[in-house]
């Protein structure tokens, strides 16, 4: 199996994590290794659906013969190989009860650690986010800063041309007072 595509952030060269990907690392075992595994457990049901199977083939080939004797044995035949494969599948649950039980604990035990990691990345996934959303933030804080200070920088120019700027009317207005000032005495509001 392929390994899925990585989504690469717009804003940096890292890669963003991704806790929904197909990741084979979460499966412990496969569809043949629970197979085999069954199979060395019980190997006797296996052993009875093939006697089974066998007696119904041979019941088949009895009957399109015309041999009514024969085909009476293979459905008897039938008949035992199934009573065997019940009798193995509950002698087996009596048998491997405590390792089923084992078996159930483990697989849980797996499961949690299984949740544990997926909720570890998601959170790693998360801090990821969090962190190109921040470096985000500050890139779009410094190019809005850096258009205020040029565009206040155009407006001071621009100003400066006309002769109309906010330091020259400051200065126009104190030499407006000081000018009252001397005029006028010394203190009062002109």
């Amino acid at each position: 199996m392929s390994q899925p595509p990585t989504s690469q952030s717009p804003l940096s060269a890292r890669e963003v994590p991704s806790s929904f990907a197909d990741n084979q690392a979460y499966f412990d075992e496969s569809r043949w290794q629970k197979f085999t595994r069954r199979l060395k457990e019980e190997p006797l049901i296996p052993l009875g659906c093939a006697v089974t199977c066998w007696a119904l083939w041979g019941a088949t080939k009895s009957i399109r013969s015309g041999d009514s004797y024969n085909a009476q044995r293979m459905f008897r035949m039938r008949l035992y190989g199934q009573f065997f494969t019940i009798v193995a599948m509950v002698a087996g649950s009596f048998y491997y009860n405590s390792d089923r039980i084992l078996r159930k604990e483990y697989e849980e035990i797996l499961k949690e650690r299984k949740a544990i990691e997926k909720r570890n990345a998601w959170i790693k996934e998360l801090e990821a986010r969090d962190l190109e959303e921040k470096d985000w933030r500050e890139k779009v804080k410094e190019v809005t800063q850096k258009r205020k200070e040029e565009e206040d920088v155009a407006r001071a120019k621009e100003e400066a041309k006309k002769g109309d700027g906010v330091v020259t009317k400051a200065v126009k207005g104190l030499r407006g007072r000081l000018a009252g000032e001397g005029e006028g005495g010394g203190g009062g509001k002109p």
